[in-house]
């Protein structure tokens, strides 16, 4: 009976220890979220989807970012499945690799980038000799989109496709079924839930990507300019300017957010039935 008495005041302190933490944290990251939304006014942002260059970088953002987003899935999920599924030499070190970009610093990223794929570099000398110039293009911006944003979607996929019980896909290959089979009607539809949060989050890496686009691709309007850069454009020059793209950019954020939660919701449910 002791064990029992002391043992509730315990809980009820771990409660309220926790309900603390989270006020304490819910409230720092909201309170600088709604200063910017009060310090800009809604005439004020369709005053500025009307400026071209506003056009420009938010057009360059989506597309950059989509693509971006399809090609980390697209070259992501065969590295998640054999880091989930495989058992090989060296598999730690690809798994560092992979994830390394999440600790290295975006302007570090960006100088490797241009170091591999510049005039100069390790691949970019063949490719200049090749009369292809990738640093300072488009293309460049999805590049360190992707250096920044993959290790989201491969985590994401991998964890996912690790919860699946192998047992599963031995059942559907001994029925006869093929590997690519197995993965695409029984693997895929288990961790459908981990692959579009992955995609999600990865797309929402893009969107927000600045350290390695800026050093990589520069900042050049209707190129290279994306609405991250074109916020630290404006704030050289114009602060309200900079607090309205810098409130698009949360508005965007936040509804591509929310619209993931309410798709990943039945799924989720699916997966679980």
């Amino acid at each position: 009976m002791r064990v029992a008495h002391s043992a509730k005041p315990s809980r009820s302190l771990l409660t309220a220890l926790a309900g603390v933490c989270s006020a304490v944290l819910l409230a720092f990251l909201a309170v600088p979220c709604l200063s910017l939304l009060l310090n800009v006014r809604s005439g004020e942002i369709w005053q500025a989807l009307r400026e071209d260059y506003v056009r420009q970088a938010l057009v360059l953002t989506l597309r950059t970012s989509i693509l971006a987003a399809l090609l980390c899935a697209i070259l992501g999920t065969p590295v998640a499945y054999v880091l989930a599924r495989g058992s090989f030499p060296g598999k730690r070190v690809v798994d560092a690799l992979v994830q390394l970009p999440l600790v290295l610093p975006p302007v570090v990223s960006g100088v490797a980038l241009l170091m591999a794929f510049g005039r100069r570099g390790l691949l970019g000398a063949h490719l200049s000799a090749w009369g292809i110039e990738i640093p300072f293009t488009a293309a460049a911006v999805v590049m360190a989109q992707v250096f920044m944003a993959a290790p989201f979607f491969v985590v994401a996929v991998r964890n996912g496709l690790a919860a699946v019980p192998p047992t599963l896909e031995e059942a559907s290959r001994t029925l006869g079924a093929s590997e690519l089979r197995t993965f695409a009607r029984v693997t895929l539809p288990l961790t459908w839930p981990a692959f579009a949060s992955g995609l999600v989050l990865c797309w929402g890496r893009a969107i927000g990507e600045f350290g390695a686009t800026i050093t990589f691709a520069g900042n050049m309007p209707g190129t290279t300019r994306t609405m991250t850069l074109a916020v630290l454009t404006a704030m050289q020059g114009d602060l309200n300017g900079a607090l309205v793209l810098s409130v698009l950019l949360l508005v965007f954020s936040s509804a591509l957010f929310l619209a993931a939660a309410v798709i990943l919701q039945p799924l989720r449910l699916a997966a679980h039935a």
